[in-house]
């Protein structure tokens, strides 16, 4: 991983104790676990971390029991001794797709990372970090998070992505406690159950958990926030670049609609018993996964118990669990797609005299309006950039200020543009042609450490710094602001203010203006 200079350092001094500590497989019973910080005594029994630069590390812990395909999530079994904690768990099955992936066919997944510092007794504030990959790829353990970490207690997990969470037919209701289609939320809350059972025994603080995630776990958030069987699990939330008022669920038609050429794929739709065919392992991980395809955008099904109303009408008519917010958008957001299409293998600049008709393709009737609001001559003649403007004020930035509106009527909120210039590109892939600058998970290269980007430089390490510190102080008290950085308002009705985040000062941006919102209001 990636880690900034005082970390190295600290990783260093942690050697001689992480070879103490490591250990594979069951040793015997955990009887000085007081005395001994790299164990830790969960409610299933003893799990052995690694000790390490300051931190504790533990991982692979189970906070459910391996999974029956398309059933809720059961209690994890107790175990004897004490469980080697000092790996991951598998990866989720997800397909080969985007770099943000692990390919993997692994249904017994349901595992979750502890980051804590080595100090104890200090009920620190509790972060848990839901990680994105469009509810389709990633884990939790890809997001180093011993940055974050230096202050706070830091958890993550994997949940089930894609066909194996989202599969949606009353032929498997049966087994699930609020009906198919929504396994990943209810994942997540049986690791944030886990959070509230055990956390104390890491240093951290029960009654105050931030839940955390961006995009695909941005959303996830929403859901939370809406959700009230996730009532008192967490205390507050934090939103990257997961516009909810646009989405964050769908409905039991669209979900069933999106499963039915899945299971006619598979040779399961005339079965007799359709559950029996597409849980049998006659039918593989391999198969559903090809199915179901690689670029899918599943979300929970609103109209449930689990979720009665989708984050947007959740939000508007404050039916929600009114936790503080802090929920922020980067500047630049399709500036990552655009230019990952001209770098992919076979991919190409988009040529000037295509603009026009591109515009025309995704915008239909709209498509005069905005050629005229979004010249091309403004953007240096480079079609990628301004399509990535348009897509990015249409899709994420304008979407966002309205969620931060419905949430700021109920709920304490912050809202934050990052929209840092000179950010780290990805590792192994050529540059593209317009700059990338706060493209989509941009922030997250500061946040954590990911082998996805390239070494941050001195000047990123100290805007790492920064962020780490106002997220931090969020996780805290609900309030950003504190250290050197101050003048952060809170979001409101009368005063929707945004604080935009670069290695500049931090001040209010003109995002309305910058984001041509009334252009995009008058045309919805």
């Amino acid at each position: 991983m990636n880690t900034s200079p005082r970390r190295r350092r600290r990783l260093l001094t942690g050697l001689v104790l992480a070879a103490l500590t490591a250990t594979v497989g069951v040793a015997g019973p955990a009887t000085a676990a007081p005395g001994r910080p790299a164990v830790v005594e969960t409610d299933k029994g003893a799990v052995r971390g690694t000790v390490a630069g300051g931190l504790r590390t533990f991982q692979g812990i189970p906070y459910a029991a391996p999974p029956g395909r398309w059933t809720s999530p059961r209690p994890a079994a107790p175990w004897s001794g004490v469980r080697d904690a000092t790996r991951p768990g598998a990866a989720c099955a997800q397909p080969v797709g985007l770099p943000v992936g692990v390919p993997s066919e692994a249904e017994d997944c349901l595992y979750l990372n502890v980051t804590t510092p080595g100090r104890k007794g200090d009920d620190l504030p509790v972060i848990v970090w839901i990680h994105g990959g469009s509810l389709m790829y990633g884990t939790g353990d890809m997001y180093g998070p011993d940055r974050l970490a230096e202050d706070a207690v830091v958890v993550s997990m994997n949940y089930r992505l894609g066909v194996m969470s989202f599969l949606t037919d009353p032929a498997l209701d049966a087994g699930t406690a609020y009906g198919s289609g929504s396994l990943a939320l209810e994942d997540q809350q049986a690791a944030l159950r886990w959070v509230r059972a055990n956390i104390r025994e890491f240093g951290g603080d029960a009654g105050n958990v931030t839940i955390m995630g961006q995009s695909g776990g941005g959303y996830a958030v929403c859901d939370h926030l809406a959700s009230p069987m996730s009532a008192g699990l967490f205390h507050r939330a934090v939103v990257q670049s997961a516009p909810c008022a646009t989405g964050g669920s769908r409905t039991r038609a669209e979900a069933e609609a999106d499963s039915a050429a899945v299971i006619e794929a598979v040779g399961c739709a005339d079965a007799t018993d359709v559950a029996a065919c597409l849980r049998s392992d006659e039918t593989t991980v391999a198969e559903l996964l090809a199915a179901y395809g690689p670029w899918g955008e599943p979300r929970p099904v609103s109209g449930t118990p689990l979720l009665p109303l989708s984050p947007a009408e959740a939000f508007r008519t404050g039916r929600f669990n009114r936790v503080p917010v802090l929920i922020g958008v980067n500047h630049d957001e399709e500036n990552g797609r655009y230019g990952g299409l001209e770098v992919n293998p076979g991919g190409a600049p988009i040529p000037a005299e295509a603009y026009e008709s591109a515009v025309r393709d995704e915008y239909g009737a709209d498509a005069d309006a905005i050629l005229a609001r979004y010249p091309l001559s403004e953007y240096g003649n480079s079609a990628g950039l301004a399509l990535s403007t348009i897509g990015t004020d249409r899709n994420w930035s304008n979407p966002t200020y309205d969620t931060a509106g419905l949430l700021s009527r109920w709920t304490k909120t912050w809202m934050f543009e990052f929209a840092e210039e000179d950010t780290p590109w990805f590792v192994g892939y050529d540059e593209p042609s317009f700059p990338w600058r706060a493209q989509h998970m941009a922030e997250l290269a500061y946040l954590f450490d990911l082998d996805l980007f390239r070494p941050l430089d001195r000047t990123q390490e100290r805007l790492a710094d920064r962020l780490i510190g106002a997220w931090t102080r969020f996780a805290v008290a609900g309030d950003p602001n504190g250290g050197r950085e101050g003048g952060w308002r809170a979001f409101t009705q009368r005063r929707p203010y945004v604080q935009s985040l670069t290695s500049g000062a931090w001040t209010a941006t003109d995002f309305t203006r910058d984001h041509e919102y009334a252009f995009w209001s008058s045309l919805a």
